[in-house]
């Protein structure tokens, strides 16, 4: 097939992850970028389109513009990337939406929960769809857990650890680090750690599990002076399973680059996953020896092999992860795909929701707050 039309709001000069996904969504060819608003600055806007190769006539410096000229043009966009800070993403997606133009927007879903509320709604009401991209659930060794955790490989959950660990904002950052400036920012982020790491933790347990916690207890503490959000995360959860988790997310735990692990604890076996490693899950049966799976090779399931793309001992990694999930996008948006994956609207509620618990909790001197 042809690949779909794809916009991009944000990720131009300076910007970081607006190069991630513009990579991602060509991996497989199911995406063309032709159009964008990569910049609120217009001459900055102008100026990336032209480096990445836009057409002039497709370059704009207003998002609603965008929208609603892509909406009226016949050869107009299938979907928009949406790559700038929280803050803006809920009035970038709720503009497209309004047009049935799909959006895949990066997490956490928008910065606070009354913008995720909104999102939801217009997400409901629009013939657009709506994916976030929470990248570490596209491992093949991630949908291997997932589907080894669904048919009852660990037996009864019991007990779920998950951690993000780094260190780059373990000291006040340069004035001119654009990445560091809105993450401080408590206006364009909503969270420190929680929101930009933790969020990333919390989806990956729900993810695999495929359990919701009823109720979580949180402590956030800042430990840089003048900062204005948190930057390291201790969040307890429990569920009406029974099962308990452990979830820390810090940016000053000095010698972690981007250390996301998972551990999932059953009444049969365990499941160990490290992102740094991210081609290799370790599966532990009681009484038995260890057992490594590697993408690719011995014990993979159809999960995995479903988002593999190489052979086994070439490793597939972060750039994959994000592809898989514009692939999955594309499939949905074509009506080509059957269930998908894909992480939606009401998910990326979810998220923002837990964000929120756990600042009030935090405030509240770690008290149990229902999540229900």
């Amino acid at each position: 097939m042809a690949p779909l039309k794809l916009g991009m709001v944000g990720g131009g000069q300076g910007a970081f992850i607006g190069g991630v996904h513009r990579m991602a969504a060509r991996l497989d060819g199911c995406f063309e970028l032709v159009a964008g608003a990569f910049s609120s600055d217009p001459a900055r806007a102008h100026a990336s389109a032209a480096e990445i190769g836009i057409d002039g006539d497709r370059s704009y410096a207003d998002f609603t513009e965008m929208a609603q000229a892509e909406a009226a043009r016949t050869d107009g966009i299938d979907a928009v990337s949406i790559v700038t800070p929280n803050h803006l993403h809920g009035p970038i997606a709720e503009a497209f939406l309004a047009q049935d133009i799909s959006v895949i927007c990066d997490k956490p879903m928008t910065a606070t929960v009354a913008q995720a509320e909104s999102l939801l709604s217009a997400a409901e009401a629009s013939k657009g769809h709506f994916f976030l991209t929470h990248n570490y659930t596209g491992y093949p060794m991630v949908r291997q857990a997932r589907q080894m955790v669904s048919e009852g490989a660990l037996g009864n959950i019991r007990i779920i650890e998950a951690n993000y660990l780094q260190d780059w904002l373990s000291e006040a950052p340069a004035e001119d680090n654009k990445q560091a400036k809105w993450r401080t920012d408590p206006a364009q982020s909503g969270g420190g750690a929680i929101g930009d790491i933790g969020t990333h933790a919390y989806n990956l347990v729900c993810f695999v599990t495929g359990k919701p916690a009823v109720s979580l207890s949180a402590t956030l503490r800042t430990h840089v002076d003048g900062r204005m959000v948190d930057d390291d995360a201790r969040i307890a959860l429990q569920y009406a399973c029974g099962a308990r988790a452990h979830i820390w997310a810090s940016q000053v735990a000095i010698g972690n680059e981007n250390n996301l692990t998972l551990a999932v604890y059953g009444s049969k076996g365990s499941l160990r996953w490290a992102q740094e490693n991210p081609n290799v899950l370790w599966f532990s049966e009681l009484g038995k020896a260890s057992q490594q799976i590697t993408r690719g090779g011995g014990g993979g399931n159809e999960a995995a092999s479903a988002v593999t793309r190489i052979p086994a001992g070439h490793p597939e990694g972060y750039l994959e992860a994000f592809a898989t999930l514009y692939r999955e996008a594309a499939d949905v948006i074509r009506s080509t795909g059957g269930k998908s994956p894909s992480i939606g609207a009401q998910d990326g509620l979810e998220g923002v929701r837990f964000v929120d618990a756990c600042q009030r909790s935090s405030m509240d001197t770690s008290a149990w707050i229902d999540l229900r």
